[in-house]
C-alpha cells in the first residue's frame, strides 16, 4: 500500500473521493495572468516563499470578490479553491467544478467540503482558503477554525498571505477596483503546526487557530509596512458573506 493511499485512509477517510479535475484551470490561468498585469499596477513579493512541490495551505486575508480570480492566476501553482455555494450556480458554477474548486454551504458543516479539502493536501496539491471566513477589512482580527483543523489533520505548512489593494478605501466589496490600480501580493514565510490525532477537540483546534492568527496577524502588518500600501478599513456595507 502507498503512503499517499494510507493517508487517505486516516480519519476522516478521502479514498473514497473523485479526485477533483484541474486540467481545465492551467490554460485559463496562463491567458488570466497576462491579463491581471495588464489591468492592474501588480506587484508580487517574496514568490520565492512559495513552496514548489509538497501540499500547501494558502490562507489570504478576503478584502473583494478579486481576491480568488487574481491569485488563481498568478500564484506560482494551481490552486484549489473554496468558495460559497451560492456562487456555484448555473454555467459559472459547472465551470468553477471543472476548474477543480469547491463550494462550500456555509449555513452547516459542510462534511463533504471538509473532506475534498483535506483529499486536495493529501494529494499534495494547493488549497486557497480565506481563513477570516469572510470578505472585511483584512487584518485577520478574526480566524476561524477551519484552516486550524486543516492544518491539524494533514501537516500540511500554511502559507500566509496578504492582499493589498484589491479593495480601495470605501470600495464595493462585491465590485473590482478600478484599471490601473495599485496591488501588491505579500508571500509570507510558511509554516506548520503539530499534527493532532483523532478524535480532536474543538476547544484544541481553536486555540491553534488563535495561534495561526498571531501569525497572520503579523505577516499583514509586516506586509503594510514593507509596501506602504495600507489595508483599505471597514466596509461600508454589510458584508454579504456573512
Amino acid at each position: 500500500m502507498t503512503a499517499e493511499l494510507t493517508g487517505h485512509l486516516e480519519l476522516p477517510r478521502t479514498d473514497d473521493l473523485p479526485r477533483l479535475p484541474y486540467r481545465l484551470a492551467l490554460p485559463a490561468r496562463r491567458l488570466a495572468k497576462p491579463y491581471f498585469h495588464r489591468k492592474y499596477r501588480l506587484s508580487v513579493h517574496h514568490e520565492e516563499r512559495f513552496p514548489r512541490t509538497g501540499p500547501v495551505l494558502m490562507a489570504p486575508n478576503h478584502l473583494s470578490l478579486l481576491d480568488g480570480p487574481l491569485l488563481g492566476a498568478i500564484a506560482p501553482r494551481m490552486l484549489h479553491q473554496l468558495g460559497k455555494i451560492e456562487a456555484f450556480g448555473g454555467l459559472q458554477g459547472r465551470l468553477l467544478r471543472l476548474f477543480g474548486q469547491i463550494p462550500v454551504d456555509r449555513s452547516t458543516y459542510d462534511v463533504r467540503a471538509v473532506r475534498q479539502s483535506i483529499q486536495v493536501l493529501r494529494d499534495g496539491r494547493v488549497l486557497n482558503i480565506y481563513p477570516e471566513g469572510t470578505r472585511g477589512p483584512g487584518d485577520f482580527r478574526h480566524v476561524r477554525t477551519g484552516v486550524a483543523y486543516l492544518a491539524v489533520v494533514t501537516g500540511a505548512p500554511i502559507l500566509p498571505v496578504a492582499l493589498l489593494g484589491t479593495r480601495l478605501p470605501d470600495g464595493d466589496i462585491e465590485g473590482f477596483p478600478p484599471a490601473g490600480s495599485r496591488i501588491d501580493v505579500v508571500y509570507g514565510k510558511p509554516f506548520t503546526v503539530d499534527r493532532v490525532p483523532f478524535p480532536r477537540r474543538h476547544s484544541d483546534v481553536r486555540a491553534v487557530a488563535d495561534q495561526i492568527g498571531d501569525v497572520l496577524r503579523a505577516h499583514v502588518r509586516a506586509a503594510v509596512e514593507a509596501t506602504g500600501h495600507p489595508l483599505p478599513g471597514v466596509p461600508d456595507k454589510k458584508d454579504p458573506d456573512e
